[in-house]
């Protein structure tokens, strides 16, 4: 039985990748690590993650193709925050806002949620003290 090594990338098909992409870098603080035009002729940026070796791959399809429709609560990516209240705080000064939460969780930890472009959803945790 063969064995998956890691993970790397998670794809995330869009209508406008320079506004995605501006979003995560503007937002979260990630940044670009390579932009290529694939054999099918889509535009591909990955994003880089801090303390994480996997990538966030947004693509957009060539004009053509059909419109991306998220789907509500179709999936979501989640990103630990090392203080949930002082993010916020920045996101603000930035012109973003929370969509969800704060909320705390179950275990302690505080939850919270940004909308990104195109309709995705993203997680934001600060964990518990342990």
């Amino acid at each position: 039985m063969p064995n998956v090594k890691k993970l790397l990338h998670t794809r995330m098909r869009v209508n406008d990748v320079e506004r995605t992409v501006r979003f995560y870098q503007e937002a979260l603080g990630l940044t670009v690590s390579r932009r290529h035009t694939s054999p099918r002729g889509a535009q591909l940026v990955f994003l880089a993650t801090p303390s994480s070796d996997e990538e966030i791959e947004i693509c957009q399809m060539p004009s053509g193709c059909p419109a991306v429709q998220v789907q509500p609560d179709l999936m979501h990516i989640a990103f630990e925050v090392a203080n949930l209240e002082a993010f916020e705080a920045e996101l603000k000064v930035k012109g973003y806002a929370l969509s969800d939460g704060p909320t705390v969780t179950g275990s302690g930890s505080v939850i919270a949620f940004i909308d990104a472009p195109e309709g995705y959803e993203v997680e934001l945790i600060q964990r518990s003290p342990k």
